[in-house]
């Protein structure tokens, strides 16, 4: 079986000089062949193939479905229109028209169009020469001169929907993050409930031992009856306590199972024979650079915050075009007739001055009541963005400080409380000598062995929250994915 490894085996383990009662080692309680199944393990798995993390990844196609669907303003467009009306054997009109327009990002949008015009009432306007068999060619652009020349509706929704590309980002990052958080808590509760387990267990053995110790000094008059019956009641005692850490370590695992999923979306349950690990502590941890880079890196890559700044420019897309259309709207359009290419596929020169068709449309809100409250909503939004990063950047500092702090304070927790936890290990192990030499009682041999079994589970208590905090750290700054390697978070040192 792998070996405990680092401050995970904090608990001494020794035997006892004493013949009969020895204190059995962790490593003996641990069943067969065990699996570590380290923290890293379980985020591979998470990150793999858990839902949360594959419904994370549909947000990148959900972005990239946006930007196309704000594209789609920019695609060609082909329209053909037909027209005909007879009547009393007299073709009144046949009017048919078919035209593609080209839009493009500045906005001068090419046109092409095709007309023919025939019929006895047709409309003057309409008229075309009978020589090209009453079709004509045209070709020209229209362009704003005023409203929309800058920027108008579909440039907006391409800049807004590239811009919603990085928040859906941001998003994801977010969701990996807290499933990543709740997947540690869970590990680290199993972790507590696993180690626990075994402490009670190892107490168990030793209450078995006391139990057979004095049965065989009751059967040489060397015990009282009353001293069978109290170590029978300690040893019943101590399966009541083993049946519900073992029931505990049950839910606890199942827990843990609900982030460990297979390749084929199949939920997954921890075998019996795996067991947590704590891997050898990093050295930064403590350290004030390491907090402060941490500080540092949130106020710039935080995603919340990087949420907050991309829906600020998205906001200011939509102020640009809110101040654009306080402007009059003056649009230009100019056609050439059958130039630079006719029906006949003749090419004539062109005369800008002849065959052409222009056109001008000019409007102008009077009071611009509509446009002048959207630019004051869409600032005082703005404004509203600003005080909440403000507040968020504030909150983030704040939050890295007070879990660097609680490491802190369990740090030195865990070493006054491993300092407890020998001392206790020593009274036991003198109780047992003692009655070993008949000097002691099984109620002073309980009390110790019930305040090392405390002990020993506050410590794994402290251990995990420790671990806990430090996932809370990285994930209070934003780090993706909550990885520890330095070289990630800070760039080669």
């Amino acid at each position: 079986m792998k070996k405990l490894i680092s401050i995970l085996i904090f608990i001494p383990v020794f035997s006892v000089s004493a013949q009969t009662i020895s204190l059995p080692e962790m490593d003996s309680l641990l069943q067969g062949d065990q699996t570590e199944f380290k923290l890293d393990d379980l985020y591979l798995l998470v990150l793999k193939n858990h839902p949360v993390a594959k419904q994370a990844d549909l947000l990148s196609e959900q972005a990239m479905q946006e930007i196309r669907l704000a594209r789609g303003s920019f695609d060609p467009k082909l329209a053909t229109s037909f027209n005909i009306k007879k009547f009393q054997e007299k073709e009144y009109y046949n009017l048919l028209n078919s035209s593609l327009k080209i839009p493009v990002w500045f906005p001068i949008d090419p046109k092409v169009s095709l007309d023919r015009n025939r019929g006895v009432f047709l409309n003057p306007e309409n008229s075309i020469p009978q020589e090209n068999n009453y079709m004509q060619l045209s070709a020209g652009v229209s362009l704003p001169l005023g409203k929309g020349l800058f920027i108008d509706e579909r440039r907006a929704a391409v800049k807004q929907a590239v811009i919603f590309q990085d928040i859906l980002e941001a998003d994801q990052l977010i969701m990996i993050n807290d499933v990543l958080l709740d997947a540690t808590v869970a590990y680290w509760k199993w972790y507590y409930d696993y180690y626990n387990y075994v402490l009670v267990e190892r107490s168990l053995l030793i209450a078995e031992q006391i139990y057979e110790r004095v049965k065989l000094n009751f059967q040489f008059g060397e015990a009282a009856v009353v001293d069978t019956i109290q170590a029978h009641v300690t040893l019943q005692n101590r399966r009541i306590d083993l049946q519900d850490t073992r029931n505990q370590l049950v839910q606890s695992r199942l827990k843990l199972s609900l982030y460990i999923w297979g390749e084929n979306e199949e939920p997954l349950e921890l075998k019996e024979n795996v067991m947590p690990v704590v891997t050898r502590e990093p050295e930064y941890w403590q350290s004030a650079e390491f907090v402060t880079g941490l500080k540092e890196r949130a106020q710039e890559y935080h995603p919340y915050l990087e949420k907050l700044i991309l829906k600020r420019e998205q906001f200011e897309v939509k102020n640009r075009l809110n101040r654009e259309n306080l402007k009059p709207q003056v649009d230009l359009a100019y056609n050439l007739i059958d130039t630079p290419f006719n029906v006949n596929g003749e090419t004539p020169s062109a005369v800008f001055s002849d065959n052409y068709k222009f056109g001008i449309e000019f409007s102008f809100p009077l009071f611009l009541r509509k446009e002048r409250a959207k630019v004051g909503l869409n600032q005082l939004k703005i404004k509203e963005l600003d005080y909440e990063m403000s507040q968020k950047r504030q909150k983030i500092a704040n939050e890295i400080e007070g879990i660097s702090r609680e490491l802190g304070a369990l740090t030195i927790m865990f070493d006054q409380q491993s300092v407890a936890v020998n001392s206790y290990e020593n009274l036991l192990k003198a109780e047992l000598l003692n009655l070993d030499l008949g000097e002691s009682n099984l109620f002073q041999i309980n009390y110790q062995q019930d305040q090392l079994i405390a002990a020993q589970s506050k410590l794994i208590l402290i251990r995990s929250k420790y671990e806990i905090n430090k996932s809370k750290l990285l994930w209070a700054a934003g780090v993706p994915n909550l990885v520890t390697d330095t070289a990630i978070l800070f760039g080669p040192q």
